[in-house]
């Protein structure tokens, strides 16, 4: 049983420590492939930037990026060491970012709390965040309007490093929120 939690990179059960901060990197290749199937506001923030992997396959596609993180990874210094989960405030476009998983549900209701109506939210999540109980309270109030499911898997990095990427095990979908809709959630695939 022990095998299956750790080739699905369970870390209570791996005998490895969690990274710092919950910091798993984007694979850019999943950036691209919800471009090619989602529009966004010209100006797009990035709070949990990490090492700019995200950001970089956005600005490299026309967009502005605003990147933060809570500790400077050596790419949100350009715009600044922020917790986002303590911003207080409102912002004028769409966010795109790959949150800390142990925190996943506030960081996406931050975050639709920050932008304004009609503004997107996408977030790359597990696919087993449309699980549970408490979730399914949150979808309720927060349905999302898309769900892009890879049909192929693919990988984040552990603490950035593409080196170690972990194994493709889990499962990972781009959520896609616009505040204010209030529809069913379509399910597709990428």
């Amino acid at each position: 049983m022990k095998n299956i939690h750790v080739t699905n990179g369970d870390f209570n059960y791996s005998g490895q420590d969690r990274p710092e901060l919950d910091y798993y990197a984007t694979d850019p290749k999943a950036v691209l492939s919800l471009l090619m199937k989602e529009k966004f506001n010209p100006l797009i923030w990035e709070p949990a930037c990490g090492g700019g992997h995200i950001s970089e396959v956005l600005l490299s596609n026309g967009y502005s990026v605003y990147s933060t993180d809570i500790v400077d990874r050596g790419y949100s210094k350009q715009n600044g060491v922020i917790d986002f989960m303590k911003f207080d405030g409102s912002f004028n476009g769409d966010i795109i970012t790959n949150p800390p998983y142990n925190i996943c549900t506030e960081f996406v209701r931050k975050s639709i709390s920050v932008v304004k109506d009609g503004a997107k939210v996408a977030m790359l999540l597990k696919l087993t965040f449309l699980e549970t109980n408490g979730r399914y309270l949150f979808f309720d109030e927060f349905p999302p309007r898309t769900v892009y499911v890879f049909s192929g898997r693919i990988g984040c990095a552990l603490n950035g490093d593409f080196s170690k990427s972990l194994t493709k095990a889990i499962a990972y979908c781009w959520y896609v929120w616009v505040k204010g809709y209030s529809g069913d959630t379509i399910v597709k695939w990428i």
